[in-house]
């Protein structure tokens, strides 16, 4: 048994949390790019609660995927005001581009010389100037991963910057911040939570130290995400799936993820697509193609039992089949009104080079089992 298992260097979590922003910047520095979703106003209260404790918050906005222009401008702004920290403040994006941005400060030239296979792939060895990311969103987990996933739209595809240095230094996990998450946005990124639990569970790089992890978020989500699509009021509901996304991004930063985010990468990097959206369509088709190609070419496989696992808890039967797992994902893509692929101009004419790109993504490589390439044209003309 070998494993490795890294996470931010410090979690904290918990109602009101965000209040204790202000002083852990102060033992940072003093000057901070305060990076933002397209709603800057989310940000609002904690910039000006760092402000009245005399820091200097310059804000950037990311309205999207954070791509590779807006990141390099990113640098160029944090570098022109002598910013000493960076803290991003938003959903998976906007953290994404802050520790892209922290850690290209550091170190000379541009993300291309450091991205995954698009890029020079170059190991980014200086440490990033320190970075805190605050969520106010249940979904991506990006506060307590090692890498930042960054679109080119020369390449139509979406690359990441990868380091253990990239781990934020502190996550602060405040579920109030999503209260007011429209509900569109609570099923996305609930369902990216939910992805991000189940193909690190069934992943073949699951350990022991993310198991534990997938099967408690997985019962919190399967339980909290249809409240809190229901009623973004329930506090409970909210705090349930703040802790969801960030055990599952616990989880995928250590054992690798599957192929919804293999083809994530390519459509997000291709269409103009909510990687949340992306993934939810995606991940019962995922499951019932991965289980098909399991019992036929790998019988042994333990991921077979896993879903099993998963089926159980979507469904509240212990003796459900492991294919029982489709239809309560189904059914909650459908309550949720996720749109199928074809909605974001994805049509059959994209499939063959969607395919040839999905195959070769770094997140393919952890999934159950190889899949053919007509058992990914499978997967992805049943989103569509």
């Amino acid at each position: 048994m070998q494993f490795e298992f890294a996470t931010a260097g410090r979690v904290v979590f918990g109602a009101g949390s965000v209040k204790k922003l202000p002083a852990a910047v102060r033992a940072f520095g003093r000057r901070v790019l305060v990076v933002t979703g397209r709603d800057p106003d989310r940000a609002a209260g904690a910039m000006e609660s760092m402000r009245r404790e005399s820091i200097t918050c310059s804000p950037f906005g990311v309205s999207g995927e954070p791509e590779l222009e807006r990141v390099s401008e990113g640098v160029a702004t944090a570098r022109n005001e002598n910013c000493d920290v960076v803290v991003s403040i938003g959903g998976g994006s906007p953290i994404d581009a802050g520790k892209a941005i922290a850690v290209l400060l550091t170190n000379p030239g541009g993300a291309l010389e450091y991205l995954e296979v698009i890029g020079r792939g170059r190991p980014l060895t200086e440490a990033p100037v320190p970075f805190i990311a605050v969520p106010t969103t249940a979904g991506t987990g990006s506060e307590v991963t090692r890498n930042a996933v960054l679109a080119s739209r020369e390449h139509q595809v979406k690359a990441s910057l990868r380091s253990p240095a990239m781990l934020p230094r502190l996550a602060i996990v405040d579920p109030e911040l999503t209260n007011d998450l429209p509900r569109s946005l609570t099923a996305s990124t609930g369902l990216d939570a939910l992805t991000q639990l189940i193909e690190p569970y069934v992943s073949i790089r699951a350990n022991a130290m993310t198991d534990p992890l997938c099967r408690d978020g997985i019962a919190r989500a399967v339980r909290a995400l249809p409240r809190a699509f229901r009623n973004g009021r329930d506090v409970e509901a909210r705090s349930e799936m703040a802790l969801a996304s960030l055990l599952g991004g616990m989880a995928l930063a250590n054992a690798g993820l599957g192929a919804v985010h293999g083809f994530a990468a390519p459509i997000g990097g291709t269409f103009h697509a909510p990687h949340g959206a992306v993934c939810a369509a995606l991940l019962p088709h995922s499951v019932e193609v991965n289980l098909r190609a399991l019992r036929e070419r790998a019988p042994q496989s333990r991921a077979i039992g896993r879903y099993g696992e998963v089926a159980a808890m979507l469904t509240g039967n212990p003796n459900a089949r492991p294919e029982d797992a489709i239809d309560p994902l189904l059914a909650l893509c459908r309550e949720f009104g996720v749109p199928q692929l074809s909605e974001y101009g994805i049509g059959p004419q994209h499939v063959d080079p969607l395919c040839a790109k999905a195959s070769e993504a770094s997140s393919m490589k952890a999934n159950p089992i190889v899949l053919t390439r007509a058992e990914l044209a499978g997967l992805l003309t049943r989103a569509i």
